[in-house]
Order: C-alpha cells, then structure tokens, then sequence
C-alpha cells in the first residue's frame, strides 16, 4: 500500500479528455514537474461519483490556480467513460480506465472483495505522495478545498 512520503507508482492508461473528444493513453510521468491529484472513484453513473466528478468540474478553477493537474481514474473501459462524459456535458480533466484494476492495486485502494475504494492522492511534482485519502465506506469524497490546501502546501 502507497503511503505519503513514497514515490507514486506510474502508469500508463486509455482513456479520454474530459469533454469526450479524444481518445489517448494517459501516464502519471508525463506530468512530471506538475503536481497531480489522483482520483480513484467506483463507478460511472453512479450516484455519488457524479456528483464527485461534477463538483471537482465545477470547481476546477481553484486547481488551476495551485497548478494541479487531476486525473480521474475508475475500472470501467473507455467506452463507458466516453458515455459518461458525454452524458454529463464533461468534465474538465481526463478520464482514465484501470479496467484490470492494476493501477488501483498498486496505490492500494481496492477492498476486500476486489471494488474501488473511492481515494485521493496529491502527487508532488517529483512524484512523491504528499497526500492520501482511501475512504472506507465510500458514500463520501474529499472537499474540493481540503485537496486544493494540500496540493498549496507543496508550494
């Protein structure tokens, strides 16, 4: 299990832009130099993980202004993801499909019986871990303001 003060493990996954438009495989190391909030959620469509998505949209001015990049991470395919954006009008960060979960297992977020936890990690721009939320019931997520304070922090 990744813990903070650990180097984040890369990857390499398909997935999509926020809006939909495009279709690319998307790595943590491309964004070396920037920091990077990784989001780790359950499901498309479900209930609570759009409104996570949406409100992270909606308030996405206030990562841009502490330079972070986010990427949104889940085990369904790209295809879903695709519906999913489309369907909300987008999101402003890509979408990412971990569909073996071989991402999730590596920052140590899957429960017992193998389904996403929902989880947050803030990714230094060396590629440290500075911040890391793996929720235990998952009906909640992590405030905009509380990720944006410990991506400032890095600064």
């Amino acid at each position: 299990m990744i813990t903070i003060g650990e180097n984040a493990p890369d990857f390499k996954l398909p997935g999509i832009t926020g809006d939909g438009s495009e279709r690319r495989e998307f790595s943590l190391s491309e964004l070396r130099g920037e920091p990077v909030v990784l989001v780790f959620y359950p499901a498309d469509s479900s209930p609570v993980c759009t409104v996570q998505l949406n409100t992270y949209t909606d308030d996405f001015n206030q990562f841009e202004q502490v330079g972070a990049k986010v990427l949104a991470i889940s085990p369904q395919s790209v295809d879903e993801h695709e519906r999913f954006a489309v369907g909300e009008d987008g999101f402003a960060f890509p979408l990412l499909a971990d569909v073996d979960k071989a991402v999730g297992e590596s920052y140590g977020i899957l429960g017992p019986i193998g389904f996403y936890r929902r989880s947050v990690f803030v990714v230094d721009p060396d590629g440290v871990v500075r911040y890391a939320h793996r929720s235990t019931a998952g009906m909640t997520f992590r405030s905009t303001d509380e990720i944006v304070k410990a991506v400032a922090a890095l600064h």
